[in-house]
């Protein structure tokens, strides 16, 4: 029973719960009800006092700071409730999440400002800018990755204070959850649209599954002489899913804890360095294809947070370069769904995987008399998030398909509820540069080990992700806009 218990007792679990929270709450306007309409949004501005507001009009009544501190609480107590199921130590997790919710909305206020977001000419001209950075409001997401980064490296003692609080995997799996919602919506207007994106994920996934791991595996065991206690981690951190991929393969070999915990370290350094520079790359390269950005993304960079939130970040720089460019005006979020369909499935895999991995070790490589795998380790290894992500996305199309005289409440609980996702979003940045202390993990001697992840990642893991997500998704669009 506690072991059961246990089970459904972790932050992959906390993170359905409160995404599916979110989910049911933002339900009301199907029953003439704006629950959760409070929340506060942020607007681009160039008067600090008009630069947040209530998400909803039947809150227009509530001050602007109110609205941020109601918001402020919501989140608090649910983290709260789901950190003390957790047995994190609640005193730091509260000072923590405190901090770093403030200094995270800080930094959407400076990304949103006009100058630095500002990019279509309506905006422009409403605003009278002379110039603008045109970064979009995601500059708020690399600003709250820059200064977690420099808090973690500068004032390693404040950082440390703030750890508890610091979970970019609990952060983004729960916006993941509230995401599904989103693409539900979306996926009514275009199913073929979305029937494809999720065909073409899965094919592209398998491809890249076979060709990276296979890559990574030899080259750390024949070029770098790396035991396969040390390779085969490596080789799934590297080439799959970062994280979770390297812990779950760890688990799977029975690896010494030492191992997942230097190889994820890896991962989250690299997979900020390809935050701040990627989505740039598919900006400038791939705004004429942008589904093909979309799952580059989810390929290239190798953790839930980094690979969704560029997603995220690519999705605005692309829409709004091909509006300059171009004059297109593709519809919003179907190139940040294409990165999170693909990672998805990518995540679906790693149970899967780690399963295979634990037969050929328990049956080849570490062969002991009497000893079986069980099936049921599939589901241990399972990224529950998943199960949420598709809940949302399933409810959300069935009531859509089935009222959909009720479209406009859809979209209005949805975005409600995309406010709350897109503020985990910003938490998972500023949480991923806080737990990136560079000069630490030099110091434990990462050094060989990032030769391997840097040969291998730019040397042909971004460049092959390149070319299977261009093979696979070349020329499929999302909906134009008018169009």
């Amino acid at each position: 029973m506690s072991n059961q218990k246990s089970q459904f007792n972790t932050e992959d679990w906390w993170a359905v719960y409160l995404g599916l929270l979110v989910f049911v709450l933002s339900l009301g306007p199907f029953g003439g009800l704006d629950i959760i309409g409070w929340v506060v949004t942020p607007k681009i501005w160039t008067e600090l006092s008009k630069s947040i507001g209530a998400f909803s009009k039947n809150y227009a009544g509530l001050s602007n700071f109110l609205s941020l501190f109601l918001t402020y609480v919501a989140y608090l107590v649910v983290l709260t409730i789901g950190a003390a199921s957790l047995g994190l130590k609640l005193g730091k997790f509260i000072y923590g999440f405190t901090v770093i919710f403030w200094l995270t909305y800080a930094c959407v206020l400076v990304g949103s400002f006009a100058n630095i977001a500002a990019n279509a000419p309506g905006d422009i001209k409403k605003f009278n800018l002379s110039w603008s950075l045109r970064l979009t409001q995601e500059a708020g997401l690399i600003c709250a990755l820059l200064v977690g980064l420099f808090i973690s490296n500068f004032t390693p003692k404040f950082a440390e204070s703030l750890r508890e609080a610091a979970r970019p995997e609990w952060y983004i799996k729960t916006a993941i959850v509230i995401l599904g919602a989103a693409l539900g919506v979306k996926a009514v207007t275009a199913m073929a649209l979305a029937t494809k994106i999720m065909f073409l994920g899965l094919c592209s996934i398998v491809v890249a599954y076979l060709l990276y791991w296979a890559l990574v595996y030899l080259m750390a065991r024949t070029w770098f002489k790396f035991s396969r206690e040390w390779a085969a981690p490596l080789a799934s951190g590297i080439s799959i899913c970062g994280v979770s991929a390297a812990i779950a393969t760890g688990a799977a070999i029975r690896a010494r804890p030492i191992v997942a915990i230097m190889v994820s370290s890896l991962v989250v350094i690299f997979a900020v360095v390809e935050l701040i520079f990627l989505p740039f790359v598919a900006q400038h390269f791939l705004y004429t294809d942008p589904l093909t950005a979309g799952a580059w993304m989810a390929l290239a960079v190798k953790t839930d947070g980094a690979a969704v939130a560029s997603g995220q970040i690519v999705d605005s720089l692309i829409l709004a370069k091909a509006l300059a460019v171009q004059g297109i005006r593709y519809e919003p979020g179907w190139i940040l769904s294409t990165a999170t369909t693909v990672k998805i499935f990518i995540d679906i895999m790693i149970g899967v995987w780690a399963f295979i991995l634990a037969v050929i070790w328990c049956t080849v490589i570490e062969c002991k008399p009497g000893e079986k795998v069980k099936v049921v380790e599939i589901w241990h290894r399972f990224p529950k998030f998943i199960i949420g992500y598709a809940l949302t996305f399933l409810v959300m199309l069935f009531i859509c398909l089935k009222a959909p005289g009720q479209m406009g409440a859809a979209r209005a609980g949805s975005g409600a509820a995309d406010v709350f996702r897109s503020l985990f979003f910003a938490l998972t940045f500023f949480s991923i540069g806080l737990i990136s202390n560079f000069r630490k993990l030099w110091e434990e001697g990462i050094g060989k080990l990032a030769l391997v992840y840097f040969v291998a990642l730019f040397g042909f893991i971004i460049w092959m992700g390149l070319g299977i997500a261009w093979v696979f998704f070349h020329g499929v669009k999302p909906p134009i806009i008018g169009g």
